[in-house]
């Protein structure tokens, strides 16, 4: 027997509202995940931002537990009269920064969280939908269609040049008939595709011409050509193949991209690049990070991890956490009991209490801060079964999941380190103090409200918050660490990344011919 498929609930406006199509499109998709397309986009935004054209990224959906916060939602305006914010994948919030514009959830309008292996949050056009598993949301997927085509129309509207990132591989043709993302909606709006494949993951004639071989002929049709990503050393010894692929597929070849050494400097969107050396590895001060299975938001470590004097680690399932540790973080988490459950089955919890024993530091961060606590809660199974998990038991607070999710940008003076603290808090979790309150954070608004925010033990070696993003603010970053007896570089991290866009796109611009790919848009 099927399962029901949800309604939806939500009302869409007519796709002619937003008048004539003014913007020329064109897709990167690619020939697996992991591929390289959400930097090649970013770059190509970049590129064509500074020709002086009005650009815009598109991802129909995304899968990631990585988000960024946007100023609009679809969501029902609120009794106060505001509108809730929404959230959207944080490489296309990157490709939007790229576009020297704020992120939009018309940019990335169906955004999956993972929850479990079977199961995602769906959130649609910055609203929460709810939590289904795979086989259901197969269901759904189709009736999304009005609000992908919707959101894109939006997007043309103002443009001059959408950038639409396909999802994982195109040829996915079993899943065709309920596509959102690939060759369906670029049937559906009418886009040409490229299509990208991954040198250094190997097998990239194989990919390229297993993908034509899979696709129908007029989906075979609608790729105007192919470029090769991520490609050391001398690029003629895979000529030979690339006129193999263009022989067998008649897909024209539209250049090579070599390897990007600065792609390390930008946000990663996928935990794939979790499993990778991490950068800022032979610093004094060690920080450890245990990997969660549902680990969120993970770029919250990235400005830590570039100070020279830090040596960050991701610790990987198997892996003990060094006696030598300084400082545990423990990130944001999209299932915080069940990754407690993985602290526990990894013996991390009993290296973190060893840890703190020792004199060791903690900092949580979002569902990190939950599992410092008592206790966290989950009464309407949220983010999972129903019941209750105990939590480490560091700091004096239980937690409660409920369904409201708290979307907010955060841009305030932190009194207690009299620092300016910037970032963004995004979580469905209350929070509340068993015993004396300690905030970690005193935020004072541009109103100049106060708002204690987080906590901290009695000793001040254990604490934790709400407010992702919050080592990207150099000013707090470098008090912090100071604290901790090291001086921070003089980085400004926010410049990094802008200077990493900008190296980003000189180099496709140096790879590839950008005016051949402007025509190949329509």
């Amino acid at each position: 027997m099927m399962d029901p498929i949800p309604s939806l609930p939500i009302e869409l406006p007519p796709l002619g509202e937003h008048g004539p199509r003014r913007a020329r499109a064109l897709m990167i998709q690619g020939t697996a995940s992991d591929v390289g397309k959400s930097l090649v986009v970013a770059g190509l935004c970049r590129a064509y931002t500074r020709r002086g054209l009005v650009v815009r990224p598109f991802k129909a959906q995304n899968m990631s537990n990585n988000a960024a916060v946007t100023s609009d939602s679809d969501a029902p305006v609120g009794p106060d009269g505001t509108r809730p914010r929404g959230e959207i994948g944080r490489a296309q919030a990157l490709q939007a920064r790229a576009c020297g514009v704020a992120p939009s959830i018309h940019m990335n309008p169906v955004l999956l969280k993972p929850q479990s292996n079977v199961g995602s949050q769906v959130v649609l056009r910055g609203r929460v939908l709810g939590n289904w598993p795979a086989r259901i949301y197969h269901q759904l997927r189709p009736s999304l269609m009005p609000a992908v085509l919707d959101s894109f129309a939006r997007l043309c509207a103002e443009a001059d040049l959408v950038l639409v990132e396909g999802a994982g591989s195109g040829a996915e043709i079993y899943l065709r008939h309920c596509d959102i993302t690939n060759m369906h909606f670029a049937e559906r709006a009418d886009v040409p595709v490229i299509v990208l494949g991954d040198l250094d993951k190997g097998g990239t004639m194989a990919a390229l011409v297993g993908t034509w071989l899979l696709l129908d002929q007029a989906d075979r049709e609608r790729v105007v050509g192919y470029i090769v990503n991520k490609f050391r050393g001398d690029f003629s010894l895979f000529e030979p193949a690339c006129e193999t692929i263009t022989r067998i597929t008649g897909w024209p070849f539209r250049g090579v991209v070599h390897w990007f050494e600065g792609a390390s400097s930008l946000p990663a969107e996928d935990s794939l690049a979790l499993e990778r050396p991490a950068e800022g590895q032979g610093g004094t001060l060690r920080i450890a990070v245990p990997r969660l299975s549902r680990v969120a938001n993970f770029d919250d470590l990235d400005p830590l991890a570039a100070e020279p004097g830090v040596d960050l680690r991701w610790i990987q399932p198997g892996q003990v956490i060094p006696a030598e540790t300084d400082v545990v973080i423990l990130p944001g988490s999209k299932a915080t009991r069940a990754d407690l459950e993985v602290l526990r089955r990894q013996g991390w919890d009993i290296d973190i209490l060893a840890h703190v024993r020792r004199g060791g530091r903690v900092v949580g961060i979002c569902g990190g801060f939950q599992m410092l606590g008592r206790v966290v809660r989950d009464p309407q199974g949220i983010e999972g079964t129903p019941g209750e998990t105990a939590g480490l038991g560091l700091l004096d607070l239980e937690t409660t999941i409920g369904p409201e999710k708290r979307l907010a940008e955060i841009d305030a003076l932190d009194l207690v380190s009299g620092c300016r603290v910037k970032g963004y808090e995004m979580h469905m979790g209350q929070t509340t103090s068993l015993g004396p309150a300690r905030p970690w954070l005193r935020l004072q608004d541009a109103g100049g409200r106060i708002h204690p925010e987080g906590a901290i033990s009695a000793d001040g070696r254990v604490m934790g918050c709400y407010v992702h993003g919050i080592f990207g603010a150099d000013g707090f970053r470098a008090h912090w660490l100071r604290q901790l007896g090291i001086e921070a570089a003089r980085l400004d991290f926010e410049s990094r990344i802008e200077s990493a866009l900008d190296a980003l796109a000189d180099h496709l611009a140096s790879c590839l011919d950008l005016d051949a790919l402007l025509t190949l848009a329509r």
